[in-house]
């Protein structure tokens, strides 16, 4: 849906639509038919793949961000399960299937105007396929703790804080 203040028009009767103050905001009402408008959060699903001791990133090829690093990720379509929307982003991006193993973390906070309001993190596994950059991806690659590129929006930071702390973790 698009933002509440760009909503001019209702959806179902197409009469113009006003803003009225509901639960402490300004929302777009249709008073045809007493509808309120709630805007829908984005959310999107990343994935942590670990192997050999080294996350697998993705090069963005698109604004915002292009040039930078990022896990494997991408947005949820209405109706999809957050786990296999992870799974459809990584093969998209990586030519690689994957498996979900556990749940690492969840984050909020819209980083640009097309990003996401929260990103659902996830630690995966490889089961097949082959390494390749595909879809919005220029280049795929596995970095080491000491090696990691510059890094794409504060949620890549938080995840890759995440993995570095569970390596940390393991080791002790």
């Amino acid at each position: 849906m698009a933002a509440p203040d760009s909503i001019r028009f209702c959806p179902s009767c197409g009469r113009p639509i006003i803003h009225k103050e509901i639960e402490g905001q300004p929302r777009p009402y249709c008073v045809a038919c007493d509808r309120v408008y709630f805007q829908d959060p984005k959310v999107a699903a990343a994935v942590l793949i670990e192997k050999e001791g080294k996350a697998l990133l993705v090069k963005r090829a698109n604004i915002p961000e292009r040039g930078k690093w990022t896990l494997p990720a991408g947005f949820v379509d209405a109706g999809e399960d957050p786990q296999e929307a992870a799974q459809r982003e990584c093969h998209e991006e990586t030519g690689l299937h994957i498996s979900i193993q556990s749940l690492l973390d969840v984050f909020s906070g819209k980083e640009h105007e097309r990003g996401a309001d929260i990103v659902i993190l996830y630690r995966g596994r490889i089961e097949s396929g082959a390494l390749t950059a595909g879809d919005d991806a220029q280049q795929v690659a596995f970095f080491g703790p000491d090696e990691l590129p510059p890094l794409a929006f504060d949620a890549t930071r938080k995840s890759i804080q995440c993995w570095l702390h569970s390596l940390k973790m393991d080791k002790d």
